[in-house]
């Protein structure tokens, strides 16, 4: 005697076998999607941006001073002093400065999802027509856009406004402690570099020999700098070489003007 349907039993193992092996496919493409977007450059904006500040900073910062010096004195001991304490201050205050100015925008981003969650309380068919306003503008047929924002909406009303309203995600998110170190580490890698200049090379045209060495730094950071953002080396290169010239040259310049002998 038969038990049920064959067929039946069949078709149902043959739809939950179907079933797996799409959901195994639907996971295995959204691993892909984020390992795609996990190569943009953008991920890198935050610290790259604090990293070539305090770099650059480091190198112009620390060889500027000590370039400025060395026009003035006939003695090392003065230039390296100089070049150190320059390098200490400005590694502590490129810190200090990163992390203070981050942790405002991160006030205002704060301030701002703070009002929004009381708009969404208080407001929430004006914050519904705001958001489908958004789509609109953005390409969306209105009907389109109203059912997108409605959707949403029910999903998660705040993040939708912080996302689409207000422009903030976790790529873009304020990060204090991320930005002060990286400026910081950044600065006393690239002061260190002008200070090994100081000790070691002869003490004749060490001006020269500074201003020779730090170019030569700025480049390699220059190049480094548009390769991890994946931007124009040549342009980078440019760009951070005439800037350095010209700090350099101006602190020269203050040296020997003022024609004072440290020693």
């Amino acid at each position: 005697m038969l038990i049920g349907n064959p067929g039946n039993k069949i078709e149902k193992t043959y739809r939950n076998t179907f079933c797996v092996i799409k959901k195994t496919k639907m996971q295995e493409d959204i691993k892909t999607i984020d390992n795609y977007l996990d190569n943009h450059y953008i991920h890198r904006s935050n610290w790259l941006r604090a990293a070539v500040l305090g770099a650059n900073d480091g190198i112009l910062s620390t060889a500027s001073l000590a370039i400025g010096v060395a026009a003035a004195s006939d003695v090392r001991d003065p230039i390296v002093l100089a070049t150190l304490a320059g390098l200490v201050a400005g590694a502590l205050s490129m810190a200090a400065g990163e992390y203070v100015s981050v942790s405002s925008q991160t006030d205002v981003e704060k301030a701002d999802i703070e009002r929004e969650k009381i708009e969404l309380i208080e407001t929430p068919e004006i914050e519904l027509q705001l958001l489908a306003e958004i789509y609109e503008k953005r390409g969306l047929k209105k009907e389109t856009a109203q059912t997108v924002a409605k959707e949403l909406t029910e999903n998660d009303a705040l993040g939708a406004h912080i996302r689409d309203e207000l422009g903030l995600n976790e790529i873009s998110k304020a990060k204090p402690m991320q930005a002060a170190f990286a400026s910081g580490a950044a600065f006393t890698v690239g002061g260190i570099l002008p200070l090994i200049v100081t000790l070691f090379l002869p003490l004749k045209s060490m001006e020269y020999s500074l201003y020779g060495f730090a170019l030569f730094f700025l480049i390699i950071l220059g190049a480094l700098a548009a390769k991890t953002g994946g931007s124009s080396i040549s342009k980078a290169i440019i760009r951070i070489t005439f800037w350095g010239t010209v700090a350099m040259g101006l602190t020269a310049m203050v040296g020997y003007l003022f024609n004072v002998n440290v020693g």
